[in-house]
């Protein structure tokens, strides 16, 4: 009678005769990642910054404040490169400069909370798009539910994120964002969004 490790060992050498695996294939990626590398200086395109900026300032934008717990003290940045990426699962996306000084403490957190700001709070995004000082002195926050990133009074809609994946975009990061929770306030939105077009603040109009 032949033992269970004896029929083991014939059935490898079977299966290894007829080209059959004997041991279990690594599961492939489903997302793989492309290798990434530097740009070749012949292959810039011939473009004038400020052309292209002058260009792309056509595109009217929402404007943002992305915000996170931070270290050691809450952290956040003007943004308009925000846009929804998935409903399923809920997925968003931001796009922060690689010498973002800010980003590094929202990355070292982990979680970040999209603030869509209203008309109404143009000077509010201009403390928050420049660089160092405190810019929550004086800014009414309360902590998003879902990761106590601060969640700005008065803006009209919220979404609260965990860091899911970050991407490389040339001379910014593509980050994505897994949604966790979100909402929205019907009387701070009374005034509709605050858009960014041409260089300056605008107001949508029924």
């Amino acid at each position: 009678m032949m033992g269970h490790a004896a029929m083991a060992a014939t059935a490898v050498r079977y299966l290894r005769s007829v080209g059959a695996p004997t041991t279990a294939a690594a599961p492939a990626d489903p997302h793989p990642r492309p290798a990434l590398r530097a740009v070749r200086d012949d292959e810039r395109a011939p473009l004038d910054p400020a052309e292209f900026r002058a260009v792309l300032g056509n595109f009217a934008s929402g404007v943002t404040v992305i915000t996170s717990p931070g270290e050691p003290g809450p952290a956040g940045f003007a943004c308009q490169s925000f846009a929804s990426l998935s409903l399923d699962p809920p997925l968003v996306a931001f796009m922060v400069a690689r010498t973002s000084t800010t980003w590094p403490r929202i990355a070292r957190a982990g979680v970040f909370c999209v603030n869509v700001l209203g008309f109404g709070q143009g000077e509010l995004c201009r403390g928050f798009a420049v660089s160092g000082g405190d810019k929550f002195a004086g800014v009414d926050h309360t902590p998003a539910p879902a990761t106590g990133s601060p969640r700005l009074a008065g803006a009209p809609a919220w979404i609260d994120c965990t860091i899911q994946a970050v991407h490389t975009g040339g001379d910014h990061l593509i980050v994505v964002g897994r949604v966790e929770a979100l909402g929205t306030d019907p009387s701070a939105a009374a005034d509709g969004p605050l858009l960014f077009h041409r260089g300056s603040f605008g107001q949508l109009r029924g």
